[in-house]
Formats: structure tokens, sequence, C-alpha cells
């Protein structure tokens, strides 16, 4: 993602000195591409993010609880998903099925409207000049640079909502923490800005998913509006946007999904790793190949029509702020 610097101005620059060129060449950059923000899309991202996640939270923390799921005594057993739902909302109700669901409304809305205002924004700063149409290559690395900035301010977020779903006692009152305002506080009390960015690492590697997924997406979008011969950018049904969010969503999670499982058990307050490499090495010696696939299908099930309600709020709701047909 690159333009061609202005030479007479570099070269004045590096008379003056070498040092500051790269600095005026970065300010631009970000000064071309904050020229491509648009609230709207921020918005419309959020709220996405938003519906999404009040509806199908419960599967999240199903997913959560079997990806950590490495044996210990301390943790209860389930035999499926359904079971699952039971037990938690047995011992504890609704309100049991809904822990984390604070930092997961602030993740997730905070998560995909950034994503959507940055992702935007690089593709209008890349295709700036240009009558193409950007490549599938273009499209996963805008995405990928997206991924990157919105995992880098909102890591602590997914920290605490997993610190808060793993929360087994039914009794409030002995539950380490009493939600997430108290858990962000003690995790940086006791951990510091390291305990606030636990499975920032695999989160990186999990923008890879981000990209995947959006690549995707907008490839599905162009071929199928290049063959009923339409503008790439034509606006679509309801259901032909749930498809397309569906299939690139399915595509996403099968290729990336054991980052989701370290980054899990990194931040889990139960068990203590010693980085990536020792999640790998201990999951892969106790539990094999399947420990890095664990929760895939409450994920697959939960993050599907998550994305498809997502994609199809943010669609629609950026389409009417934007004032398009």
């Amino acid at each position: 993602m690159s333009s061609a610097p202005n030479h007479r101005t570099v070269n004045v620059t590096e008379r003056e000195s070498s040092k500051p060129v790269s600095a005026v060449s970065l300010a631009g950059h970000v000064k071309q591409v904050l020229g491509h923000v648009k609230i709207e899309n921020l918005i419309a991202g959020l709220s996405g993010g938003v519906v999404s996640t009040m509806v199908l939270h419960p599967l999240d923390l199903v997913k959560i609880r079997f990806a950590v799921s490495d044996g210990l005594d301390l943790r209860p057993k389930y035999s499926g998903i359904m079971h699952c739902m039971k037990s938690v909302w047995q011992q504890e109700g609704l309100r049991g099925l809904y822990q984390g669901v604070t930092p997961n409304i602030w993740g997730a809305g905070a998560s995909w409207g950034l994503y959507f205002f940055f992702y935007n924004a690089i593709k209008g700063y890349t295709k700036e000049g240009r009558q193409t149409e950007l490549t599938a290559t273009e499209h996963l690395v805008s995405a990928a640079e997206a991924g990157i900035i919105t995992l880098t301010i909102t890591n602590p977020i997914w920290v605490t909502k997993t610190r808060l779903v793993l929360q087994y006692n039914a009794d409030p009152s002995s539950k380490q923490y009493k939600g997430m305002v108290d858990a962000l506080i003690k995790i940086y009390r006791y951990e510091g800005v390291a305990g606030l960015y636990k499975g920032y690492v695999p989160g990186l590697f999990g923008t890879s998913h981000g990209a995947l997924q959006f690549m995707a997406y907008e490839e599905l979008k162009r071929d199928y509006n290049k063959y009923r011969k339409a503008p790439s950018d034509a606006k679509l049904s309801a259901w032909e946007y749930i498809t397309m969010a569906a299939l690139s969503k399915i595509f996403a999670v099968a290729t990336t999904y054991p980052y989701q499982v370290v980054r899990a058990r990194l931040q889990d307050q139960h068990n203590t790793y010693n980085g990536v490499i020792d999640v790998v090495r201990r999951t892969w010696r106790n539990e094999g190949a399947i420990g890095f696939y664990k929760g895939i299908i409450p994920n697959v099930i939960r993050v599907t029509p998550a994305c498809c309600i997502t994609f199809v709020v943010y669609e629609n709701v950026s389409r009417y702020l934007l004032g398009k047909s």
C-alpha cells in the first residue's frame, strides 16, 4: 500500500536531513488515509456487531468453555453444546448464559465498527486515482492492516470477556471479577499491561481470519454482480448478503480456527503458559491435533449467523447513512 511521493518535496527534505524523510512520508500517507475516513462506516459496523452479539452471546460462552477444556478438575464437564447451555442455565439461569456479555458487546461493537472504519479508509486510499477494481490480494492486505489496528485497540476488552466467561462458580459473591470494569482494574493491577495484552500475538495471526473473510466476501460480491451484469457495488438483497457472508465466514473459520484456541488458553486465568509456543506444545502433547479444534462446532454455529447479521445490518445501515440507494 504505497504511493509515489512528491519528488521535489523529498529532495528538499533530503538536503536538510535524511531522517525526516520517512516521518514526512509516513505523515503524508496517514493524512491521505484519514481523508477516506467515514464515520458512517464506524456507526454501521458498530450497529451490526452489537445486534449480533446480543442475539448470540450464549453460543460464544459455550465456544470459549469448550476451547479451554484441557482436563483440569476445576472445569465443568460438558457432553455437547446443549448440555453445556442446559447446565449453565440450571446453575445460574439466563444471567449465567450472558456472563461476559458487557465486554463482548463493547468488544464486538468496537471491533466491527473500527474494522469497517479502517478497512474502508485503507481501501479508499489504495484505490485513490485508479479506475480499476482492487485485486483479491489488495483486499486481503487492506483487511489485514485494518485487523491489526483494531486488535491493538480492543485486545484488553477481549481478555476481560474471556475471564468473565470462565468464572464457573454460580455464587456471585465468590467470583473473582464482579464485572467488566472490575476485571479491567484487577487485571491491570495484578498483571500490568502485559495481562491486558495476553493473547495479542495469536490475535495478530488471527487477523488473517478477518483478512481471508473480507477478501472472500468482496470477491464473491464482485463476481456475483459481474455475473448479473450489475455494478460491483450494487445493492443486494438481504438473502444475497447473508449467502456471501456465510460462505466467506465458513471459509475463514475452517482456515484459521486453531489460533482462537491458543488465544483463549493464554487468556484463561485457571492455567499458566509461558507463551504461544508453550500452549501449542502442551496442547499437541496432551490432546493431539483435535485439541486445536475444540469448540469449533459451537463457534461455526455462532459466528456464521453472527457474521450474517452483522453484514446485513452493516450494508443496510451504511447505505442509509451514506445516502446510497
